[in-house]
């Protein structure tokens, strides 16, 4: 026996006897996101002034919180969160000190690898002056070693004055 349901489908369903069917209706179908737990249904809203905006802004930017919204809501609640302050010149500084250590090795590698073969393909006299002429740029490299050394401890002498007037 065939039925319509009251959303317009038509079903079959199998009755006791053989080669007999019967429309009926089946459970829908479950479309679309799943239901929230704990829907947000209550919103407010908040009119900020220039000075107050911009002082919202900066301490939401310092949270590191992924939405507005959340900052505001733990910020009312009281719920404790960190602020992370990155000083972006100290990461800078300490990518650029990276490099320099990679550039050194890499001088290295290259210094052992021409004295090997200064040695091997050229005579003694032009061997020699080649190796004058490369001991000279070693000596400015270790100049500028020293530099890279005394201007990293700088650094590390602000940076270490700064956390300490952080702590305090």
């Amino acid at each position: 026996m065939k039925k319509k349901s009251k959303y317009g489908r038509m079903f079959v369903q199998a009755s006791a006897e053989p080669n007999s069917f019967e429309l009926c209706r089946a459970q829908p179908k479950m479309r679309g996101r799943n239901p929230k737990l704990n829907p947000k249904t209550h919103c407010v809203m908040v009119r900020f002034d220039d000075v107050e905006w911009n002082r919202f802004l900066t301490m939401y930017e310092e949270s590191n919180v992924y939405a507005k919204a959340v900052f505001l809501k733990a910020h009312f609640f009281g719920q404790k969160f960190k602020v992370l302050k990155v000083d972006k010149t100290l990461v800078d500084y300490y990518t650029k000190l990276s490099d320099f250590h990679a550039q050194f090795r890499a001088i290295g590698t290259n210094y052992n690898q021409v004295v090997k073969e200064l040695r091997i393909h050229f005579s003694e006299k032009k061997a020699m002056a080649l190796l004058y002429r490369l001991e000279k740029c070693t000596i400015d490299l270790v100049k500028l070693s020293r530099e890279i050394v005394e201007f990293s401890s700088e650094m590390e002498a602000k940076w270490q004055q700064r956390r300490d007037d952080s702590i305090a």
